[in-house]
């Protein structure tokens, strides 16, 4: 599928909002962004689907769905159960809670937080060498320490409007990722970028939120791993530790002054 979010001029000009998914004035630009955005989708999971076959586990760790080791497979959507899957919740970085800057209490925040420029980031990105779109995806959100992860549906639009600019070029390896890498304008442009725009997002972040997040990913890293390596008995005994852990966070979270 070598160009699967339409033709140029299409939902991702400059007559509608780029990446976030917000749809045209017309009924004709608003069937045209669904269907981007349908096909983006359509992407994403077969870009995972690839990379979970070639780096990925089953994890079949705890109870309910099976999932799959940190960051793999299109089943890890479904983690450890509520508020644990991609980046420790279904709309990206963060619990899924009101974890982080921008979030609520009891609402949650996905990558409805902090955000930065998608076409700013690829560009910048691409200037260190070719990359996948899931590549760029992680490497966002290992950059901005977990603060910012863009979804597939602002991603890869973005980048097939760069291809149609002319300011990358994207090419089939092995007959399934996409390889993107810049072009000799691309590059030009590239160079204009001063600040990455993940440094924008983790400037003034309060650190106390981002060891949260490390010290998170770090757990959910081990308890992967647990799925995968641990006994029967490992296992219950890694759940009841998860579970005391949850608890006394409550209990922490139920102090008052």
């Amino acid at each position: 599928m070598n160009t699967p979010f339409g033709p140029p001029g299409g939902p991702f000009t400059d007559d509608a909002v780029h990446g976030f998914g917000f749809g045209p004035a017309t009924p004709q630009q608003r069937r045209a962004a669904h269907i981007a955005r349908r096909q983006a989708r359509r992407e994403f999971r077969r870009q995972l689907r690839d990379h979970a076959s070639e780096n990925c586990a089953p994890l079949g760790f705890g109870t309910g769905h099976q999932g799959t080791a940190p960051g793999c497979g299109p089943e890890f959507r479904h983690g450890f159960g509520p508020g644990f899957g991609p980046g420790f919740g279904p709309g990206g970085p963060g619990f899924g809670f009101g974890f982080g800057p921008g979030g609520h209490r009891g609402h949650r925040r996905g990558n409805r937080g902090r955000r930065g420029d998608v076409r700013l980031a690829i560009l910048a990105l691409l200037a260190e060498g070719p990359m996948h779109g899931y590549e760029i995806i992680q490497q966002i959100a290992e950059r901005s320490q977990g603060l910012w992860r863009p979804s597939p549906g602002s991603v890869y639009p973005t980048l097939q409007m760069l291809v149609d600019e002319g300011l990358i070029a994207g090419s089939e390896t092995d007959g399934k990722k996409r390889l993107f890498e810049l072009t000799e304008d691309g590059r030009g442009v590239a160079e204009t970028v001063e600040t990455p725009p993940w440094e924008q997002i983790t400037d003034g972040a309060d650190p106390g939120q981002i060891n949260l997040r490390t010290a998170t990913g770090q757990l959910f890293g081990a308890a992967a791993q647990a799925g995968q390596a641990a006994t029967p008995e490992q296992q219950q005994r890694i759940v009841d530790i998860i579970n005391n852990a949850r608890k006394e966070i409550y209990g922490i979270l139920g102090e008052t002054d």
